[in-house]
């Protein structure tokens, strides 16, 4: 599961603690309440279950109903019907037996989802304007830049969409209004190569297959093996620092007439 909503929590106790006593702590957000609350508690059961290390999706009705007698049972602090430590080592076990079986099914879904992808690009890489390279990227400028182009060295600002084969949205940062940046030799490499084919001012679509993308390994909102299209508009470039000049080796005493 994610921690950094809990992260957060701890720090602002550890802010407030240390809060000078003639300055008045900041206000606490206002908690959700009634339908909204009832909402976010779902959220956060959804996300547990996204993010758990086995993949609940492994597990069948009866064995969810168990785990959910065990969280409920500790959550509200009502007497256990079994000792949790004298069961350690079969939680290992089952957790292990678990995550092969997420696995495996993990690997079924991901060679079908190659085998659309595959037929996916071969599509987009045959339309109009299509570039498609030897990595499998298939490029589409949308507007022509004017600006700066980047290097894989270079810091980019940009705002993107990113959609599925079936134009699922899965991120966008469109919708939070605020442009994404980073060096763009630290992110996927389908986005490496062709965000560097831009200029800025520039907009562009990227059809990115598995292999340089997220490959089989499966995201909370991307399934494994999954072909994606993001639509990149580059907003700035920074440069990076040019390298430091080398340090001049110490003169060599027999070529200044010196003894060596």
């Amino acid at each position: 599961m994610k921690t950094l909503p809990l992260l957060c929590l701890a720090l602002s106790g550890v802010a407030l603690a240390q809060t000078p006593p003639q300055e008045k702590p900041p206000k606490p957000a206002a908690l959700p309440t009634g339908d909204e609350l009832n909402k976010t508690l779902y959220a956060f059961g959804v996300l547990i279950a996204k993010n758990t290390p086995v993949g609940m999706s492994a597990m069948d009705d009866e064995q969810l109903a168990e785990l959910k007698k065990g969280l409920f049972d500790a959550a509200l602090k009502k007497e256990l019907a079994v000792n949790a430590q004298e069961f350690d080592a079969k939680v290992g076990q089952f957790l292990k037996q678990r995550q092969d079986v997420f696995n495996a099914r993990q690997k079924e879904l991901a060679v079908k989802e190659r085998a659309k992808g595959a037929e996916y690009a071969a599509k987009q890489a045959a339309e109009t304007g299509a570039q498609k390279s030897q990595s499998g990227l298939v490029y589409f400028e949308t507007q022509a830049g004017t600006g700066d182009q980047p290097t894989s060295m270079d810091t980019v600002k940009v705002h993107y969409r990113g959609t599925l084969m079936d134009g699922t949205e899965f991120d966008s940062s469109f919708k939070r209004n605020q442009p994404a940046e980073f060096p763009l030799g630290g992110v996927i490499p389908c986005w490496t190569e062709g965000v560097q084919k831009m200029k800025v001012g520039g907009k562009a679509k990227l059809i990115c297959p598995p292999d340089i993308a997220y490959g089989d390994a499966a995201q909370p909102t991307i399934p494994a093996g999954s072909t994606l299209t993001f639509e990149v508009e580059l907003l700035e470039v920074k440069k990076a620092p040019p390298p430091p000049a080398p340090t001049p080796s110490p003169a060599n005493p027999a070529e200044q007439g010196g003894v060596p």
